[in-house]
């Protein structure tokens, strides 16, 4: 079969070259793609919120299976499109990912809690603000207890979100939601939250609406300088295994989280299909939902694709027919690890149209996938923020570590930054 991945960035990159390992798949497309997908797969010039071309592509290109990374086609109601669709051959389209209904646990904080507190999924306690409330917000965070978070209700690309030490920092935040419109007009309330101490990990559910299994885990690392200061960023790098993550706390995650929430969404009347990412803090030894998003996180993708045997395709066209319970997931007892190159100036204003050198084989000890990047002239050249992901396995996690930098070193373009400590946490807490 065709293959149609919609996105642009290294998550998609690293979705494209597992899929295309497959005996199912005759042909991948990548839609808008960039310029790593350009050298290996055939690169369709879509937008992916863009649905009447990418439904007029399908039909030209013959594709029976398209792979959403992003969210936001998810949140705008992609699916709804095609499932409504007049046309019956674009009804047969298998398509992997939820509904408008439920990638509002991604799009809505808001709605995202209240199915949380629903289901009795342990969580932060959070209150809800808009503008007209902002007198109430003002008093709310006074009497807040320190740190406290301040979080964007939609979506805001993995930068809605301020740990704020101080009443003025989280005053600030709220303004820049509600009053600047920092993370766009849709951002019309804001989330004032408990602050929960502990280790932070990510972790993946694929569901087929009846059944579901466990990805492997990985943990990420949002903030642009080592040691997690500087502001949040779409995220800076990734590893996985993660220690703590045994099968003790998977069932714990399984009975107190994945569980109830689909009991919850079922009672609602809604099935989820797709991937489910749940961002955790283990406090204690318990796990905590941060946060749920409708799709794969990015770096987390590039990295658990690693450890992932099998046919992978297989696995999603089986959620077509509800027989996700079939299929066997197995999983490498090796490491792997992600590190991303980013433009200079990242994330505020990140340069662009630097061009960029492959001094090795990008291949010799890693996999380099291509995010903010596109041909110019014939050569490749830096077109966004986070630029590429340097991803390697290895035996250990300290051995998938420095093979991955090792790939870094290999790359060079003007004013690239990346953290230097990259799963060092981890590995200092298991020694």
């Amino acid at each position: 079969m065709n293959l149609l991945i919609l996105g642009s960035g290294a998550r998609e990159h690293a979705l494209a070259v597992k899929l295309s390992q497959s005996p199912l798949i005759s042909k991948t497309f990548v839609a808008p793609g960039n310029g790593g997908t350009e050298s290996e797969f055939t690169n369709l010039p879509i937008d992916p919120l863009d649905f009447e071309s990418i439904a007029n592509a399908i039909s030209a290109q013959q594709i029976e299976m398209v792979v959403i990374g992003p969210e936001q086609p998810l949140v705008e109601g992609l699916i709804d499109y095609f499932e409504n669709h007049p046309d019956p051959k674009l009804k047969k389209v298998h398509f992997i990912g939820p509904n408008k209904a439920c990638a509002a646990l991604e799009g809505s904080k808001d709605f995202s809690k209240q199915v949380m507190f629903e289901a009795g999924i342990p969580t932060a306690k959070a209150r809800v603000f808009t503008l007209p409330d902002w007198n109430e917000l003002v008093q709310y965070i006074d009497n807040h207890p320190l740190p406290v978070v301040i979080k964007a209700d939609g979506l805001a690309a993995g930068k809605g979100v301020a740990v704020c030490s101080n009443r003025d920092e989280a005053i600030q935040f709220a303004a820049s939601v509600l009053k600047d419109h920092a993370f766009g007009e849709g951002n019309s309330s804001v989330l004032v939250e408990e602050f929960l101490d502990g280790i932070e990990v990510s972790m993946f559910v694929l569901t087929d609406g009846i059944h579901y299994q466990l990805l492997p885990e990985a943990k990420d690392y949002k903030r642009i300088f080592d040691n997690d200061l500087g502001p949040n960023t779409g995220g800076m790098g990734s590893v996985s295994p993660v220690g703590f993550v045994d099968e003790t706390f998977k069932a714990k995650v399984k009975d107190r989280i994945i569980d109830p929430l689909f009991k919850t969404l079922n009672f609602r009347g809604l099935s989820y299909k797709g991937f489910l990412f749940i961002g955790l803090m283990k406090v204690g030894d318990d796990p905590f939902v941060i946060e749920f998003n409708a799709r794969l996180g990015d770096p987390e993708t590039q990295t658990i694709l690693q450890r992932m045997e099998g046919d992978f395709a297989l696995a999603l066209l089986s959620l077509k027919s509800q027989t996700l319970d079939q299929v066997e997931f197995t999983v490498k007892k090796s490491a792997a690890a992600t590190v991303v190159m980013c433009a200079e100036n990242y994330p505020d204003t990140p340069s662009k149209g630097d061009e960029i050198t492959f001094i090795l084989d990008s291949d010799a000890l890693g996999k380099v996938f291509h995010a903010g990047t596109h041909k110019k002239g014939g050569k490749l050249a830096t077109a966004g923020g986070r630029v590429l992901s340097c991803t390697a396995e290895g035996e250990t996690l300290v051995k998938a570590i420095s093979n991955a930098y090792q790939t870094l070193e290999q790359v060079d373009f003007r004013g690239m930054q990346y953290r230097q400590d990259i799963g060092l946490d981890v590995i200092e807490k298991r020694s």
